[in-house]
């Protein structure tokens, strides 16, 4: 028996992979400190879990709408539009099983097969598998290093576009690199798009996790709401990765393609979760605030640890929880020629793990630099420090 051909195009959250090699290293007895996945270590705040063991006990567990209940899509509509500066009707707004899904579920809705989707290298890997799976063509663009930390090569992406393209996958407070677009960036990302007609996926899953400044949509931008689909997840602010709740905020005949495709797919996201977002979006937002101010001091200290290793640099990044150093002169120090051996040889030396820039899309053309990604989400402060303190002795030992 032979499986489908197009599973040779499916790809994965590579960061995964990374997170086995170092369970398989943990469990043969060794001291990990995991900064490979940005999963979050803080619980789900306590009103939240209390609205959803509510519902349970409400027998709010059988079938509810595709599209999501009403009193949840209300409150998205209310809570996105507001911060975002925009008004938003509920029927533009569709719950899904977390944020991964409304990238999957744009570009059925807006891809033929053949079609050319722009999207960021290095970004989140399901981006290029999903164009790929769904028989779309990849189209890369990349960053170019700045004072800051890194800028879209504008020239590049708008060199990538022909006829055939379709869409462009935007990602502002970005992962895996942190990036966040200045207002002429998001600008030209905009103009780029009503030039070319093409259909825009507003990845806006890190939108409040920053420590100083305000985000800003894309979508907010004049001639921008009509052609971009705004994906939101209550996995970051929240802490609510397991519970798989998200939603798109999509123009009216794109809304109503992803609510015909969650009745098709999954029928609907579960009942009880959906009023448990409820709590979420209306109840106390102190949780989110303790937990922005520990992920500052946990970012402060990875990167002035990171900053103190020879060979290594990073800008301090105002969003997102990772950071995305240069280790190229690092690798060199130790003669290791590959970033998959310097995580590996990293890891069984020193116990840190982290995931390379190759876990973030196939290299371009013209790189010349070496990259790794950390998480700061899921590690507590006291193991930052003592983790990159044996990653700087181990660097130190050339």
């Amino acid at each position: 028996m032979k499986t489908a051909r197009r599973l040779n195009d499916l790809g994965t959250e590579t960061a995964f992979r990374v997170a086995q090699a170092a369970a398989d290293w943990k469990a043969q007895g060794n001291r990990v400190y995991p900064f490979h996945l940005g999963d979050l270590n803080f619980p789900m705040a306590g009103h939240i879990v209390e609205a959803m063991d509510r519902a349970i006990r409400d027998g709010k567990t059988g079938y509810c709408p595709g599209p999501g209940i009403p009193e949840l899509r209300a409150a998205l509509a209310e809570d996105i539009g507001s911060r975002r500066g925009m008004t938003i009707d509920p029927a533009e707004v569709v719950v899904t099983t977390g944020g991964k899904p409304v990238i999957t579920k744009f570009l059925q809705a807006v891809m033929d097969p053949g079609q050319g989707v722009l999207y960021p290298n290095p970004g989140f890997p399901i981006y290029e598998s999903q164009i790929d799976y769904l028989g779309g063509t990849a189209l890369p663009y990349r960053y170019v290093p700045t004072d800051d930390g890194f800028a879209i090569d504008l020239d590049h992406l708008r060199a990538s576009i022909d006829e055939n393209t379709t869409a462009i996958i935007y990602n502002d407070l970005q992962n895996p690199i942190s990036a966040e677009s200045t207002d002429a960036e998001r600008e030209a990302i905009a103009a780029i798009a009503q030039e070319f007609d093409l259909w825009v996926l507003s990845d806006e899953a890190y939108f409040e996790m920053r420590y100083k400044g305000k985000s800003k949509s894309i979508a907010a931008l004049p001639g921008m709401r009509e052609r971009t689909v705004i994906l939101y997840t209550f996995s970051k602010k929240f802490a609510m990765t397991g519970s798989r709740l998200g939603c798109a905020v999509a123009p009216r005949e794109v809304a109503e393609a992803i609510s015909t495709m969650n009745t098709n797919d999954e029928s609907c996201t579960t009942h009880y979760v959906q009023w448990a977002g409820i709590a979420a979006l209306q109840g106390p937002q102190e949780p989110v605030g303790r937990m922005l101010e520990v992920l500052r001091k946990r970012r402060d200290a990875t990167c002035r640890l990171l900053n103190d290793i020879p060979g290594m640099g990073v800008a301090v990044p105002g969003s997102t929880f990772y950071v995305f150093p240069d280790v190229t002169e690092a690798m060199t120090a130790k003669g290791i020629a590959t970033l998959a051996d310097f995580s590996t040889e990293a890891l069984h030396a020193t116990g840190v793990s982290f995931c390379t820039r190759e876990h973030f899309g196939s290299p371009q053309a013209g790189e010349d630099r070496s990259y790794i990604r950390l998480a700061y989400s899921g590690i507590d402060e006291t193991d930052i420090t003592e983790g990159l303190g044996k990653l700087k002795e181990w660097v130190e030992q050339g």
